[in-house]
């Protein structure tokens, strides 16, 4: 096992900040900072951001977060979310979304484990949602439809829709966890998206997954 991840939480109340520094207090493998936002990046590597709604004071957090170094990742936790809200949570620059009812310590620990190692965690069902957003530009559903996908890419962005790692969609298509990294990214570098869950969303929308 790995040095722990070094976390720090970022709570619009001192309750929620206290109830989830107490989850995540659990787990061996996160290492809990005692910054806070803006300090927040001065040692963490995830920033884990608890809030009532995706409010745009909320997003703001999240992108100052992003944008002072070392710019450590951010999961937002939230009361709820519609699928609009997690769209714009992401291109916001998080990339870990959870329900505050679904964060239980376990869950909330592996979400910020995962997006410490370069994956993006969208609730599963909203990613089915995000069919009926409208919130795609029309030319980046053209972009997907002129140039296709590879059937490796598409099996690697199925894997992806289905909440599986990285390490786990290289073992189940007995691929090196550098190929699966490597298919993402050029995936999200050739169509301009942010992360795995714009791919995947942008993907849905275009009928190619």
């Amino acid at each position: 096992m790995g040095d722990p991840v070094r976390v720090s939480v970022v709570a619009t109340d001192p309750v929620l900040e206290a109830g989830t520094r107490s989850a995540l207090a659990a787990s061996p493998e996160v290492s809990l900072s005692p910054c806070t936002a803006p300090e927040v990046a001065g040692d963490a590597r995830v920033a884990v951001v608890v809030a009532d709604q995706v409010a745009p004071s909320v997003l703001d957090l999240v992108r100052e977060i992003r944008d002072t170094p070392p710019r450590p990742e951010v999961v937002l936790v939230v009361a709820d979310l519609t699928p609009a809200e997690a769209l714009h949570a992401v291109a916001s620059g998080v990339r870990g979304v959870l329900r505050r009812r679904e964060a239980s310590g376990a869950r909330l620990a592996h979400t910020v484990l995962a997006v410490a190692g370069g994956d993006c965690t969208v609730p599963i069902d909203l990613l089915g949602e995000l069919l009926g957003t409208g919130c795609e530009p029309p030319a980046a559903a053209t972009a997907w439809s002129a140039n296709g996908l590879s059937e490796r890419e598409r099996a690697v962005l199925r894997l992806v829709a289905d909440g599986m790692e990285t390490g786990e969609i290289a073992r189940e298509l007995c691929y090196s966890t550098r190929t699966v990294t490597t298919v993402v990214h050029d995936i999200t570098h050739r169509f301009r998206l942010r992360n795995r869950a714009h791919a995947v969303a942008y993907a849905l929308r275009a009928g190619l997954l």
